[in-house]
């Protein structure tokens, strides 16, 4: 039986460091569980070359990302919504409806500080992998729940 997969939109301030770094990780690591985009509250126009750099040098492909605002079509599709631009929902989305499916991720912001991006990384590989984890086990209840009627109904 194939699991339908999440749609999660990474959202950081400018869709040039933190948001797109969560969908290059997610991409690769959490295919199996996720469906993701990215977008920016005042998005750059332009991935920083340091996030793209940090990427490629752990083995992430960075093709495809690109610096773009939030449209409703994406956040409406969204079945989560990945906040991580540091302001509260409520503030940070106050155009858009459905403020319950909004998950907090406090990552530091490396834009303009070299030293920062690959600690950055690793905080959100760690929160991609609970996050893909989460979906995993949120999936798996279902089955669980049918193999166990299944048996019973056989009992």
């Amino acid at each position: 039986m194939k699991t339908q997969r999440a749609k999660v939109l990474f959202i950081c301030i400018g869709n040039s460091c933190r948001s797109p770094m969560a969908e290059a990780i997610a991409r690769q690591d959490a295919t199996a569980q996720m469906e993701v985009s990215s977008a920016g509250l005042a998005p750059l126009g332009f991935v920083a070359d340091m996030t793209t750099e940090t990427l490629v040098k752990n083995g992430y492909a960075a093709d495809g990302l690109a610096s773009k605002p939030i449209s409703p079509e994406a956040w409406e599709s969204a079945d989560i919504v990945i906040n991580m631009s540091g302001r509260e929902r409520e503030f940070a989305f106050r155009g858009f409806r459905g403020h319950a499916k909004v998950e907090d991720w406090r990552i530091e912001d490396p834009y303009g500080d070299a030293t920062k991006y690959q600690g950055t990384f690793e905080s959100i590989q760690r929160r991609v992998a609970e996050l893909a984890r989460r979906l995993k086990e949120k999936s798996a209840l279902p089955d669980k729940v049918n193999a166990d009627t299944a048996r019973n109904v056989r009992s």
